[in-house]
């Protein structure tokens, strides 16, 4: 059967369930989103230097594929910690690239409403959880929302992310062995883009940090991290895996990081060369190359998805510079919480989900979805 006409079906390897593989909008839709990242980026990074951005610009450029094609794997009910190099991951949970472009300026139209900048945001409504600039302070609070999800008998899943740097520090590792004790249902996305800052590989560990899951009971995977595909495909196994009570995965995604750390650093640490030969393997030319080469796509096909990302992210452009300075009172509102407020379900654009039945109660009490999914469920 072809993917233009048919739905395949592939046997799962964690837990021997069928689940449909990718369609050929599905495909459309991950080289959609990896363009949206990336023209979203350059024009962020256009707005700082045109002296509309405040602070400094910290982008993903050549990383798209890791965060695309993670979250495109989750469910609706699934809950993220995403970090300011995985803009990906927002856009396929929904958030637009007109707040996203206003929250890095400050506008009252941004994720935050002007409370904060750059990439210092989650969606409460999304199931994203805001970050910090602590890293990986994030990964213990996707462990935390993955423990709350296996005591309540939960087949859900929590993700996040962090570079290797992030694997020196304790947090990293408190997270890693609580997983593991209790085998939760995480999946933890691991972004090798060769350097900590301007530290490379080499004097980062001794040990490769994948290697490590291991001595933490569970399983490690290394995927070419610009082969959005591949990365899919660890990510839906490693779900899967903990949504059957397999505990976490540790996938290990390689790449590299095209720009500086931020938008003031010259990567002058960088040998001669080594960015070259990444340009080479770009996630977002390779997945054109493959969808045309494997998968039937016009090169006018091609070129109007490119196309149409261009005009948007030029529109919500437009719409976030016209959106206003938040007013001086909101400094002080939402420092204490008046009310709890439960995270909400993420958009999830893989076909998968569209056409799944809605999720049964797995602890047995025989509540239907309607009553305890609403509420439990988005508890975390």
């Amino acid at each position: 059967m072809s993917d233009g006409d048919a739905r395949a079906i592939a046997t799962d390897r964690a837990g021997g369930a069928s689940e449909p593989v990718l369609t050929r909008e599905d495909r459309a839709s991950l080289l959609r989103f990896m363009l949206l990242m990336r023209a979203a980026e350059e024009r962020g990074l256009r707005l700082y230097k045109q002296g509309k951005v405040p602070g400094s610009f910290y982008d993903g450029r050549g990383q798209e594929a890791i965060s695309v094609g993670s979250s495109f794997a989750l469910a609706p009910e699934d809950r993220m910690c995403i970090l300011h190099r995985d803009l990906g991951a927002h856009f396929v949970r929904g958030v637009s690239p007109e707040r996203y472009l206003a929250n890095y300026m400050g506008r009252s139209g941004g994720v935050t409403g002007g409370k904060d900048g750059n990439l210092h945001f989650g969606d409460p409504e999304l199931g994203c959880v805001g970050m910090v600039s602590m890293l990986p302070d994030m990964a213990p609070v996707a462990t935390g929302m993955a423990l709350a999800m296996k005591m309540r008998g939960e087949r859900r899943v929590a993700m996040t992310y962090f570079g290797e740097g992030s694997t020196a520090n304790g947090q990293w590792h408190e997270a890693m062995n609580m997983a593991g004790i209790h085998r939760l249902p995480v999946v933890f996305v691991l972004e090798n883009n060769g350097y900590a800052y301007s530290t490379p590989n080499e004097l980062e560990f001794a040990a490769d940090p994948v290697e490590r899951a291991e001595s933490y009971g569970f399983h490690g995977v290394k995927v070419d991290g610009n082969d959005v595909e591949a990365v899919f495909e660890a990510s839906v196994e490693a779900s899967e895996r903990a949504r059957g009570g397999g505990g976490p995965t540790l996938i290990g995604c390689r790449t590299m990081r095209m720009h500086g750390h931020g938008a003031h650093d010259d990567m002058s640490y960088v040998p001669d060369g080594v960015l070259e030969s990444w340009e080479r393997r770009d996630p977002i030319d390779r997945y054109r190359r493959h969808l045309a080469d494997h998968h039937g796509f016009s090169e006018q096909e091609l070129d109007e998805v490119a196309t149409a990302v261009t005009e948007q992210v030029a529109e919500d452009a437009r719409r976030a510079l016209d959106s206003p300075m938040p007013e001086p009172s909101l400094a002080s509102e939402g420092l204490y919480a008046e009310a709890f407020r439960p995270l909400g379900d993420g958009v999830a654009p893989w076909s998968r989900w569209a056409e799944r039945k809605p999720l049964r109660p797995v602890n047995g009490n025989g509540r239907s979805p309607s009553s305890e999914a609403s509420v439990s469920r988005s508890a975390a």
